[in-house]
């Protein structure tokens, strides 16, 4: 691993993405990618002629195709990895792999999906809003969905009792993580919900899958985002300050939660060091984490597998507001999934985020002097952990 030389190669140079109050957008389909590729590609100073690269965790087979296609671009790289919400760390990992190597210059990720909408509009939205049944036999099938588990927030709810029963974690330390985020996102005028709340609210609202609440739980809106990446030279010269990928790292332990070889520890607990050692960074070195809060079990367990505090002490670690403004680990500072958007694969978001934040554009949230962000996203049910440390041109 000390022998890869992604470090510093790539940065992001363009972001852009999509969400409103209402939790609905007005486009949809190819019509929103199409836009956040415009919008993405105007951030960064560069048109659409200038992409030979092209990632798209698109649903059925060959989906990077039809995009491209639609786009008139003939790329020379292509990735249509999908492992759920964490796709899209996994592209900003594979497109630095490929431009390091000289396989093409300018790469383009993409996603949009409406399911918030698509249920007023009778044909449906595309984007992504529906998912296929899985081809061929799936063990689910047999041994989770015959005994009533719901998903997918059935799974998680497992994780958290699992953590409870072994380590003490309480309902209340859970509900603190859903109202420190509320508190970045009443400083996003783009997110769904900004009225702030309390862990008596939390804990008040309808339960979902025992020990998780209404208010633990992500939320169902329209969103849509995508990304830019070049090399550092390049970037140099382009319309936005880079953000430079310093290191990057995937793992994925199982499909099914009942394959999951321990219900509180992610394969995060891999990605997360590796690459932290790429990056040549310890925990105390992030300026701002942007965790995938699908739930707050999730957010929770990426504390303790990222090394931010011990495996057993997340709940300690964040019942005192150490994620919210002022903290001392700001964590989700647009508002996350729990309150700014979730439309079903949240990867991207976390990105657009962190970039932004790297480059001073967040206003009011903004955290004062970050110069090391770390995104790291959880696909499937805690699945495939992608985790991507991105700095500013000071840290080189």
């Amino acid at each position: 691993m000390a022998d890869r030389t992604l470090r510093g190669q790539a940065a992001i140079v363009g972001v852009a993405d999509a969400a409103s109050p209402t939790g609905e957008l007005e486009l949809t389909g190819r019509a929103l990618e199409v836009t956040m590729i415009a919008e993405a590609l105007a951030d960064a100073g560069l048109t659409i002629a200038d992409v030979d690269g092209l990632c798209y965790a698109g649903f059925g087979g060959m989906a990077t195709l039809g995009l491209a296609e639609y786009l008139g671009i003939s790329p020379r790289w292509t990735d249509g990895t999908n492992v759920g919400g964490s796709s899209y760390e996994v592209h900003v990992e594979h497109a630095a792999a490929a431009i390091a190597a000289g396989l093409c210059d300018v790469v383009v990720g993409v996603y949009a999906s409406t399911p918030r909408s698509d249920r007023k509009r009778s044909s449906g939205g595309g984007g992504g809003g529906r998912r296929p049944m899985p081809f061929g036999p799936d063990p689910r099938m047999e041994f989770e969905m015959p005994y009533g588990l719901m998903m997918p927030m059935g799974a998680y709810a497992l994780s958290a009792s699992r953590h409870m029963h072994s380590f003490g974690t309480t309902s209340e330390q859970l509900a603190q993580i859903a109202v420190s985020t509320r508190e970045w996102a009443a400083m996003n005028p783009s997110a769904r919900y900004q009225d702030p709340i309390t862990i008596d609210d939390v804990l008040s609202s309808p339960m979902q899958a025992s020990p998780l609440h209404l208010l633990d739980c992500c939320l169902v809106t329209d969103g849509a985002g995508a990304f830019v990446m070049t090399s550092a030279e390049r970037a140099r010269d382009l319309a936005k300050p880079p953000v430079h990928v310093l290191g990057a790292a995937t793992c994925h332990d199982h499909s099914g939660i009942m394959a999951m070889p321990d219900l509180t520890t992610t394969a995060g607990a891999i990605s997360g060091p590796n690459a932290f050692a790429m990056a040549g960074i310890k925990a105390g070195d992030v300026d701002l984490l942007m965790g995938y809060d699908s739930f707050t079990i999730t957010a929770l367990l990426h504390l303790e597998d990222l090394g931010f505090c011990d495996k057993g002490e997340g709940g300690a670690f964040v019942e005192d507001g150490r994620t919210g403004p002022g903290g001392s680990l700001p964590m989700n500072t647009n508002g996350g999934g729990l309150s700014y958007t979730h439309p079903g694969m949240y990867g991207m978001f976390l990105l657009v985020e962190a970039t932004r934040q790297l480059r001073g554009e967040c206003g009011p949230r903004q955290v004062e002097g970050a110069e090391i962000a770390v995104a790291h996203g959880s696909g499937g049910v805690l699945s495939a952990m992608a985790t991507v440390v991105l700095g500013t041109e000071a840290t080189l």
